[in-house]
Protein backbone atom coordinates (compact mmCIF):
# COMPACT_ATOMS: atom_id res chain seq x y z
CA UNK A 1 0.00 0.00 0.00
CA UNK A 2 1.09 3.43 -0.95
CA UNK A 3 2.25 6.16 2.00
CA UNK A 4 2.89 8.98 0.36
CA UNK A 5 0.85 12.14 0.88
CA UNK A 6 -0.55 14.17 3.69
CA UNK A 7 -2.57 11.75 6.50
CA UNK A 8 -4.15 13.73 9.06
CA UNK A 9 -3.44 12.50 12.97
CA UNK A 10 -7.21 13.26 14.08
CA UNK A 11 -8.01 14.31 17.51
CA UNK A 12 -10.78 12.52 19.56
CA UNK A 13 -14.05 15.09 20.50
CA UNK A 14 -15.54 14.70 24.15
CA UNK A 15 -18.66 15.66 25.27
CA UNK A 16 -18.03 18.61 28.15
CA UNK A 17 -18.60 15.73 31.02
CA UNK A 18 -15.98 13.81 29.45
CA UNK A 19 -17.67 11.35 27.20
CA UNK A 20 -16.74 10.25 23.95
CA UNK A 21 -18.40 12.49 21.41
CA UNK A 22 -18.88 10.18 18.31
CA UNK A 23 -21.04 12.55 15.99
CA UNK A 24 -18.29 15.16 16.22
CA UNK A 25 -15.82 12.84 15.31
CA UNK A 26 -18.37 11.91 12.20
CA UNK A 27 -18.40 15.56 11.84
CA UNK A 28 -14.51 15.73 11.86
CA UNK A 29 -14.25 12.88 9.60
CA UNK A 30 -16.46 14.17 7.06
CA UNK A 31 -14.97 17.63 6.45
CA UNK A 32 -11.11 16.48 6.61
CA UNK A 33 -12.20 13.78 3.75
CA UNK A 34 -13.35 16.54 1.30
CA UNK A 35 -9.66 17.95 1.77
CA UNK A 36 -6.53 17.03 -0.31
CA UNK A 37 -4.71 14.78 1.94
CA UNK A 38 -4.23 11.51 1.03
CA UNK A 39 -5.56 9.82 4.30
CA UNK A 40 -6.86 9.85 7.66
CA UNK A 41 -5.11 8.45 10.86
CA UNK A 42 -7.65 7.85 13.50
CA UNK A 43 -5.96 7.30 17.05
CA UNK A 44 -2.68 8.51 16.56
CA UNK A 45 -0.92 10.23 19.20
CA UNK A 46 -3.07 13.34 19.51
CA UNK A 47 -6.03 11.20 19.35
CA UNK A 48 -5.85 10.78 23.29
CA UNK A 49 -5.78 6.49 22.55
CA UNK A 50 -4.58 6.21 25.80
CA UNK A 51 -7.52 7.42 27.82
CA UNK A 52 -9.52 5.47 26.03
CA UNK A 53 -11.22 2.13 26.80
CA UNK A 54 -10.99 -0.44 24.46
CA UNK A 55 -14.82 -0.55 23.86
CA UNK A 56 -14.59 3.42 23.35
CA UNK A 57 -11.59 2.34 21.22
CA UNK A 58 -13.86 0.40 19.28
CA UNK A 59 -16.89 3.33 18.74
CA UNK A 60 -14.22 5.60 17.58
CA UNK A 61 -12.78 3.68 14.71
CA UNK A 62 -16.12 2.64 13.70
CA UNK A 63 -17.63 5.93 13.72
CA UNK A 64 -14.96 7.55 11.68
CA UNK A 65 -14.74 4.50 9.31
CA UNK A 66 -18.85 5.37 8.68
CA UNK A 67 -18.05 8.83 6.71
CA UNK A 68 -14.31 8.23 5.92
CA UNK A 69 -14.19 9.66 2.25
CA UNK A 70 -13.51 5.98 -0.53
CA UNK A 71 -10.45 7.73 -1.65
CA UNK A 72 -8.71 8.42 1.64
CA UNK A 73 -6.69 5.88 3.00
CA UNK A 74 -7.73 4.99 6.57
CA UNK A 75 -5.09 4.31 9.39
CA UNK A 76 -6.57 2.90 12.61
CA UNK A 77 -4.32 3.36 15.52
CA UNK A 78 -4.59 -0.07 17.91
CA UNK A 79 -1.60 0.30 20.14
CA UNK A 80 -2.22 -1.53 23.36
CA UNK A 81 0.41 -2.88 25.92
CA UNK A 82 0.06 -6.82 24.88
CA UNK A 83 0.22 -8.42 21.20
CA UNK A 84 -3.15 -10.03 22.07
CA UNK A 85 -5.02 -6.43 22.70
CA UNK A 86 -2.98 -4.79 20.02
CA UNK A 87 -4.37 -7.88 17.50
CA UNK A 88 -8.24 -8.04 19.15
CA UNK A 89 -8.05 -4.25 18.37
CA UNK A 90 -6.38 -4.49 14.55
CA UNK A 91 -8.64 -7.06 14.05
CA UNK A 92 -11.94 -5.22 14.77
CA UNK A 93 -10.53 -2.07 12.55
CA UNK A 94 -9.71 -4.85 9.62
CA UNK A 95 -13.85 -6.13 10.05
CA UNK A 96 -14.66 -2.29 9.63
CA UNK A 97 -12.38 -1.59 6.46
CA UNK A 98 -9.47 -0.06 7.84
CA UNK A 99 -6.30 -0.38 5.57
CA UNK A 100 -3.99 -0.35 7.80
CA UNK A 101 -3.07 -0.54 11.33
CA UNK A 102 -0.72 1.57 13.19
CA UNK A 103 1.44 0.38 16.05
CA UNK A 104 3.67 1.75 18.85
CA UNK A 105 6.10 0.47 21.02
CA UNK A 106 4.93 -0.35 25.15
CA UNK A 107 6.00 2.39 26.92
CA UNK A 108 6.96 -0.27 29.93
CA UNK A 109 9.37 -1.65 27.11
CA UNK A 110 12.81 -0.27 27.35
CA UNK A 111 14.53 0.62 24.45
CA UNK A 112 17.50 -1.71 24.62
CA UNK A 113 14.61 -4.46 25.27
CA UNK A 114 15.29 -5.68 21.65
CA UNK A 115 14.15 -8.99 21.71
CA UNK A 116 11.20 -8.13 23.20
CA UNK A 117 10.48 -5.16 21.01
CA UNK A 118 11.10 -7.24 17.86
CA UNK A 119 8.75 -9.91 19.55
CA UNK A 120 6.31 -8.01 19.87
CA UNK A 121 5.72 -6.32 16.52
CA UNK A 122 6.40 -9.62 14.48
CA UNK A 123 4.04 -11.01 16.30
CA UNK A 124 1.40 -8.62 15.07
CA UNK A 125 2.13 -8.59 11.77
CA UNK A 126 2.10 -11.98 11.58
CA UNK A 127 -1.44 -12.39 12.58
CA UNK A 128 -2.51 -8.97 11.08
CA UNK A 129 -4.42 -8.97 8.49
CA UNK A 130 -3.82 -5.75 7.60
CA UNK A 131 -0.70 -4.03 6.61
CA UNK A 132 1.17 -2.81 9.77
CA UNK A 133 2.68 0.75 10.14
CA UNK A 134 5.56 1.09 12.94
CA UNK A 135 4.87 4.48 15.24
CA UNK A 136 8.12 5.74 16.93
CA UNK A 137 7.14 8.72 19.50
CA UNK A 138 9.21 10.51 21.96
CA UNK A 139 7.86 7.85 24.80
CA UNK A 140 7.85 5.03 22.60
CA UNK A 141 10.89 5.33 20.55
CA UNK A 142 12.13 2.84 17.85
CA UNK A 143 16.14 2.69 17.32
CA UNK A 144 16.99 2.30 13.67
CA UNK A 145 18.46 -1.36 14.04
CA UNK A 146 15.10 -2.00 15.12
CA UNK A 147 13.47 -0.48 12.10
CA UNK A 148 15.69 -2.09 10.05
CA UNK A 149 15.48 -5.46 11.68
CA UNK A 150 11.54 -5.29 11.52
CA UNK A 151 11.45 -3.81 8.09
CA UNK A 152 12.32 -6.88 6.66
CA UNK A 153 9.08 -8.72 7.31
CA UNK A 154 6.13 -8.46 4.87
CA UNK A 155 3.86 -7.15 7.22
CA UNK A 156 5.16 -4.15 7.89
CA UNK A 157 5.50 -1.47 4.89
CA UNK A 158 6.72 1.64 6.56
CA UNK A 159 7.18 3.76 9.57
CA UNK A 160 5.61 7.13 10.69
CA UNK A 161 8.37 8.50 12.86
CA UNK A 162 8.23 11.85 14.85
CA UNK A 163 11.96 11.97 15.62
CA UNK A 164 12.21 12.51 11.67
CA UNK A 165 15.43 14.93 11.16
CA UNK A 166 17.35 14.46 8.48
CA UNK A 167 20.14 12.35 9.96
CA UNK A 168 17.21 10.10 11.19
CA UNK A 169 15.85 9.57 8.44
CA UNK A 170 18.46 8.92 6.07
CA UNK A 171 20.12 6.42 8.16
CA UNK A 172 16.88 4.47 8.39
CA UNK A 173 16.48 4.56 4.71
CA UNK A 174 20.27 3.26 4.40
CA UNK A 175 19.49 0.67 6.73
CA UNK A 176 16.65 -0.59 4.87
CA UNK A 177 17.97 0.39 1.22
CA UNK A 178 17.27 -3.47 -0.01
CA UNK A 179 13.69 -3.47 0.84
CA UNK A 180 11.59 -3.90 -2.56
CA UNK A 181 8.18 -3.86 -2.95
CA UNK A 182 5.41 -3.29 -4.97
CA UNK A 183 2.47 -1.38 -4.09
CA UNK A 184 -1.22 -0.37 -6.62
CA UNK A 185 -1.91 2.62 -7.51
CA UNK A 186 -4.09 4.92 -9.87
CA UNK A 187 -2.97 5.70 -13.37
CA UNK A 188 -1.66 9.35 -11.85
CA UNK A 189 0.41 7.55 -8.84
CA UNK A 190 -2.29 8.10 -5.84
CA UNK A 191 -2.80 4.92 -3.45
CA UNK A 192 -5.58 2.30 -3.92
CA UNK A 193 -6.43 -0.42 -1.43
CA UNK A 194 -8.43 -3.23 -1.25
CA UNK A 195 -11.75 -1.01 0.55
CA UNK A 196 -11.03 1.01 -2.75
CA UNK A 197 -11.40 -1.34 -5.17
CA UNK A 198 -14.18 -3.13 -3.31
CA UNK A 199 -16.11 0.24 -2.96
CA UNK A 200 -15.91 0.64 -7.03
CA UNK A 201 -17.24 -2.98 -7.18
CA UNK A 202 -19.78 -2.28 -5.67
CA UNK A 203 -20.99 0.79 -6.61
CA UNK A 204 -20.89 -1.02 -10.02
CA UNK A 205 -22.40 -4.48 -9.43
CA UNK A 206 -25.88 -3.71 -10.84
CA UNK A 207 -26.72 -1.25 -14.09
CA UNK A 208 -30.75 -2.91 -15.40
CA UNK A 209 -33.91 -3.87 -13.06
CA UNK A 210 -35.06 -6.76 -15.27
CA UNK A 211 -39.26 -6.44 -15.93
CA UNK A 212 -39.47 -10.21 -14.49
CA UNK A 213 -37.98 -9.31 -11.18
CA UNK A 214 -40.92 -6.35 -11.08
CA UNK A 215 -43.73 -8.30 -11.38
CA UNK A 216 -44.38 -6.06 -14.80
CA UNK A 217 -44.11 -5.20 -18.02
CA UNK A 218 -41.21 -2.34 -17.70
CA UNK A 219 -37.48 -2.37 -16.88
CA UNK A 220 -36.40 0.28 -14.61
CA UNK A 221 -32.71 1.07 -16.03
CA UNK A 222 -30.64 2.61 -12.79
CA UNK A 223 -27.88 5.26 -12.36
CA UNK A 224 -24.88 4.01 -14.35
CA UNK A 225 -22.19 2.70 -12.60
CA UNK A 226 -18.46 4.18 -11.49
CA UNK A 227 -16.43 3.32 -13.63
CA UNK A 228 -13.97 0.89 -12.12
CA UNK A 229 -10.24 2.43 -11.11
CA UNK A 230 -7.77 1.92 -13.62
CA UNK A 231 -4.75 0.37 -11.47
CA UNK A 232 -0.88 -0.07 -12.06
CA UNK A 233 1.64 -0.80 -9.52
CA UNK A 234 4.41 0.93 -8.09
CA UNK A 235 8.07 0.20 -6.84
CA UNK A 236 8.54 1.31 -3.39
CA UNK A 237 11.09 0.39 -0.25
CA UNK A 238 10.47 0.88 3.37
CA UNK A 239 8.19 3.70 3.27
CA UNK A 240 8.97 6.61 5.89
CA UNK A 241 6.29 9.03 6.93
CA UNK A 242 7.90 11.91 8.53
CA UNK A 243 5.30 12.67 11.85
CA UNK A 244 7.02 15.79 12.73
CA UNK A 245 5.19 19.46 12.05
CA UNK A 246 8.56 21.29 12.98
CA UNK A 247 10.75 19.04 10.70
CA UNK A 248 7.78 17.66 8.18
CA UNK A 249 10.11 19.76 5.59
CA UNK A 250 13.56 18.87 6.21
CA UNK A 251 12.10 15.20 6.65
CA UNK A 252 10.48 15.04 3.14
CA UNK A 253 13.76 16.28 1.64
CA UNK A 254 15.84 13.60 3.49
CA UNK A 255 13.45 10.60 1.69
CA UNK A 256 10.56 10.86 3.89
CA UNK A 257 7.41 9.95 1.21
CA UNK A 258 4.45 11.57 3.26
CA UNK A 259 3.64 13.09 6.34
CA UNK A 260 1.56 12.96 9.71
CA UNK A 261 2.10 16.46 11.67
CA UNK A 262 -0.12 16.51 14.61
CA UNK A 263 -0.40 20.62 13.92
CA UNK A 264 -2.15 18.95 10.35
CA UNK A 265 -5.85 18.41 12.62
CA UNK A 266 -6.21 22.16 13.44
CA UNK A 267 -4.46 23.63 9.78
CA UNK A 268 -5.05 20.05 7.28
CA UNK A 269 -4.64 23.16 4.34
CA UNK A 270 -1.57 24.94 5.66
CA UNK A 271 0.19 21.52 5.99
CA UNK A 272 -0.56 19.88 3.00
CA UNK A 273 0.49 23.30 0.95
CA UNK A 274 4.39 22.43 2.45
CA UNK A 275 3.79 18.65 1.28
CA UNK A 276 2.16 20.04 -2.53
CA UNK A 277 5.34 22.95 -2.77
CA UNK A 278 7.64 20.06 -1.92
CA UNK A 279 5.85 17.52 -3.95
CA UNK A 280 5.84 20.17 -7.65
CA UNK A 281 9.80 20.81 -6.12
CA UNK A 282 9.30 24.44 -5.80
CA UNK A 283 11.87 24.67 -2.76
CA UNK A 284 11.60 28.01 -2.14
CA UNK A 285 7.72 27.87 -2.04
CA UNK A 286 8.11 25.12 0.33
CA UNK A 287 10.28 26.66 2.46
CA UNK A 288 7.96 30.16 2.67
CA UNK A 289 4.91 27.44 3.19
CA UNK A 290 6.96 26.02 5.98
CA UNK A 291 7.87 29.23 7.67
CA UNK A 292 4.09 30.78 7.71
CA UNK A 293 3.24 27.61 9.93
CA UNK A 294 6.28 27.47 12.41
CA UNK A 295 5.43 30.27 14.94
CA UNK A 296 1.57 28.50 14.90
CA UNK A 297 3.06 24.95 15.49
CA UNK A 298 5.69 26.54 18.52
CA UNK A 299 3.00 27.77 19.87
CA UNK A 300 0.01 25.51 19.69
CA UNK A 301 1.87 22.11 19.35
CA UNK A 302 5.13 22.27 20.67
CA UNK A 303 4.04 24.63 23.81
CA UNK A 304 0.34 23.53 24.61
CA UNK A 305 -0.01 19.92 23.23
CA UNK A 306 -3.09 18.38 22.20
CA UNK A 307 -5.00 20.58 24.24
CA UNK A 308 -3.90 23.64 21.96
CA UNK A 309 -4.30 22.10 19.07
CA UNK A 310 -7.93 21.15 19.67
CA UNK A 311 -8.33 24.86 19.95
CA UNK A 312 -6.45 25.54 16.66
CA UNK A 313 -9.58 22.67 15.25
CA UNK A 314 -12.16 24.93 16.91
CA UNK A 315 -10.66 27.82 15.13
CA UNK A 316 -11.10 26.19 11.82
CA UNK A 317 -14.27 24.61 11.95
CA UNK A 318 -13.35 21.63 13.18
CA UNK A 319 -14.45 20.18 16.45
CA UNK A 320 -11.59 20.26 18.72
CA UNK A 321 -13.62 20.88 22.13
CA UNK A 322 -12.55 20.35 25.81
CA UNK A 323 -9.56 17.78 26.56
CA UNK A 324 -10.85 14.75 29.03
CA UNK A 325 -8.85 14.94 32.03
CA UNK A 326 -6.71 14.79 33.59
CA UNK A 327 -5.84 17.24 30.60
CA UNK A 328 -7.25 21.17 30.82
CA UNK A 329 -8.17 23.38 27.80
CA UNK A 330 -6.34 26.53 27.19
CA UNK A 331 -6.39 29.04 29.87
CA UNK A 332 -8.17 32.73 28.07
CA UNK A 333 -4.75 34.35 27.06
CA UNK A 334 -3.49 30.56 26.15
CA UNK A 335 -6.35 31.33 23.47
CA UNK A 336 -5.83 34.63 22.46
CA UNK A 337 -1.95 33.82 21.75
CA UNK A 338 -3.58 30.64 19.54
CA UNK A 339 -5.85 33.04 17.54
CA UNK A 340 -3.00 35.37 16.96
CA UNK A 341 -0.61 32.65 15.30
CA UNK A 342 -3.61 30.98 13.73
CA UNK A 343 -4.95 34.11 12.19
CA UNK A 344 -3.25 33.57 8.86
CA UNK A 345 -3.69 30.03 8.25
CA UNK A 346 -7.43 29.66 8.84
CA UNK A 347 -8.88 27.18 5.91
Amino acid sequence: MLLEGLHLPLTTPFYPDGRLNLRKIEHNVDRYSRTPVAGLAVLAENGDAAMLSDSETREALAAAMSVAGETKVMIAGVSRGSVVGTLDLAEFAASVRYDAVLVKRPAFLREEQMRETLTFFQAIADRSSLPVILYSVPSASLSVHAVAELATHSGIIGLADQDASATRVASILSATSKIRREATVTTVFSAVTGRMLAVKEQAGASTFVSAESLGGGVAVATAPPKPAIKTRTKAVGFQLICASSAGMLAGLRAGAVGAMPDFAAAAPQGCYEVYAAWKDDDQPLADEKQARIAPAIAKVESELGVPGIRFGCDLNGYFGGRPRLPLLPPTEEQRREIEAVMAGIRN
